[in-house]
């Protein structure tokens, strides 16, 4: 027979819920964290460090890593495709922006915090600003792991 309390730590500690993480690169400690869905969208937006344009990467979150969508921009710039290609598709958006699709899935991204590049991630119905999370110039990493219900229960995540 097992004791009603090994049941509720057993549920607890057991069921593995997704969840979004963005984790220092010099610290390793947890700047924000967000419970996601296996195939939820989120947006990392940043300003184009040479056209100055707006740029808006769309990944998606599966249960233990990350796929890179593709983007999306109204201007091209270096670094920015030009073309479709066997690795991605260019399409023009009935709206006039360029649209790469690319499906690329990554264990993780780091990206450094821009000092203008304004890198906001837009979660959840929320917008965070990558500066407010490490200095400009820091590492951040983007991850999706499973986590403990615990961990959750403790507060680390937004629901």
């Amino acid at each position: 027979m097992v004791a009603a309390g090994a049941g509720v730590a057993g549920l607890l500690l057991w069921p593995f819920i997704p969840a979004f993480e963005l984790i220092d690169g010099r610290s390793g400690r947890v700047a924000f964290c967000a419970r996601v869905r296996v195939g939820e969208e989120f947006v990392l937006s940043f300003v184009h460090s040479v056209n100055k344009r707006p740029v808006y990467d769309t990944l998606r979150a599966e249960a233990d890593h990350l796929v890179i969508v593709g983007s999306r921009f109204d201007s091209f710039g270096a670094g920015m495709p030009e073309a479709s290609t066997p690795e991605g598709t260019l399409a023009i958006a009935k709206d006039g922006w360029l649209e790469w699709t690319i499906n690329r899935p990554v264990p993780e991204i780091t990206i450094r915090v821009g000092w203008v590049a304004e890198h906001t991630l837009h979660i959840k119905d929320r917008k965070i600003r990558l500066a407010d999370l490490a200095e400009p110039g820091k590492p951040l990493t983007m991850r999706v792991r499973e986590l403990r219900m615990f961990d959750l229960l403790k507060g680390r995540c937004i629901p």
